[in-house]
């Protein structure tokens, strides 16, 4: 992927370092810390979450022209880690782990859905079945593209951290997210076609620069949970939450596009998920996430607070797509050409 554009003093000393060979770099961990002190709000703070963006990505595909040694570089590490503890104090500072006496794997699962079926959250999926317009729905489609590029791929960093049925559960899930072995059916690939058919870029990270912090924070999250061990619990919660939450917006997103004049090769992404994701919403709530809690009951905190997180910045980030639409602004950092 091509290095994100920095945002911030913490950005481009990171930009500098990872254009070198990897040597010593002491000095980024000050860094890192200055730029948590000027961060009014970790969470849409764009120096905070460019930059983390841009180290998680050594883990994925890699940065082009970085040397991949920087990926486990310890100092730029330990710069890592203090953007993340800010990061993760900011998430626990607003996502409460929610009340519930629920233990068994059937009990934590009704409370996932019961916390999912609460979800207040922006209506991104009605403002593009009824009212987006076409700029605004391939902005939608700009914004989703951060994660959709690689979707799953952030969830499965648990699958070593897993045994027995919670693990099963999750191959379950991943194998359909990678298109069962057939090259082509990757959802992410599936994303990436949507983006060909209505002009859009999509290479991987293409729009990284133009999307918000929030866009960020909301990708980041699921690195920040799969990439630590301790965080397994908030992993298998974040994604079963997210799958309770995908069924029925994406059979919205299929209308929308429909409305908009686009037929399957745009809305068959969408319509792929409306079945898949109301199948593997009960196997993440019941074999992934309440067999996880239940085997590992010093987890069961956690895997609820991933839930909620997971639906608190997928608010945040919704929030900010409609509040710039409905001012009939763009809901990207720049205005920009959406064409290829």
């Amino acid at each position: 992927m091509r290095p994100p554009a920095p945002r911030g003093p913490l950005g481009t000393a990171v930009g500098t370092a990872l254009r070198r060979s990897p040597e010593p770099s002491p000095t980024l961990v000050e860094d890192a810390r200055e730029a948590v002190a000027r961060a009014q709000d970790a969470l849409c703070d764009d120096d905070v979450q460019t930059t983390l963006l841009t180290m998680y990505e050594l883990h994925y595909r890699g940065l082009d022209g970085v040397d991949e040694r920087w990926e486990w570089h310890p100092d730029l590490l330990a710069a890592r880690a203090v953007l993340e503890d800010a990061f993760e104090s900011a998430v626990r500072a607003v996502v409460p782990v929610p009340a519930t006496g629920a233990r068994t794997a059937g009990e934590i699962a009704e409370a996932l859905f019961e916390l999912t079926a609460d979800d207040s959250g922006p209506g991104v999926s009605g403002f593009i079945a009824k009212r987006a317009t076409d700029d605004q729905a391939r902005e939608f489609l700009i914004h989703r593209s951060i994660y959709h590029l690689k979707e799953a791929d952030p969830h499965s960093w648990a699958l070593p951290r897993l045994t027995g049925r919670p693990k099963s559960a999750l191959i379950e899930i991943q194998a359909d997210e990678y298109g069962g072995g057939r090259p082509g059916y990757l959802h992410a690939e599936l994303y990436g076609a949507t983006l060909r058919a209505v002009g859009l870029d999509d290479t991987y990270g293409a729009y990284v620069d133009v999307v918000p912090a929030p866009t960020l924070a909301n990708v980041n999250l699921m690195s920040l949970f799969g990439l630590h061990r301790r965080l397994r619990g908030a992993i298998a919660g974040h994604l079963a939450a997210f799958e309770m939450t995908s069924s029925i917006p994406s059979r919205r997103y299929g209308h929308g596009f429909r409305r908009l004049g686009y037929g399957p090769d745009v809305t068959g992404y969408f319509d792929e998920h409306v079945e898949a994701d109301a199948v593997h919403e009960q196997i993440a709530g019941r074999d992934l996430a309440g067999a996880l809690a239940e085997a590992e009951p010093s987890v069961r905190d956690d895997v609820l607070w991933g839930a909620g997180a997971c639906l608190a910045l997928e608010e945040r980030a919704g929030r900010h797509m409609l509040d710039r639409w409905e001012q009939g602004r763009t809901a990207l950092r720049e205005a920009r050409p959406l064409a290829a």
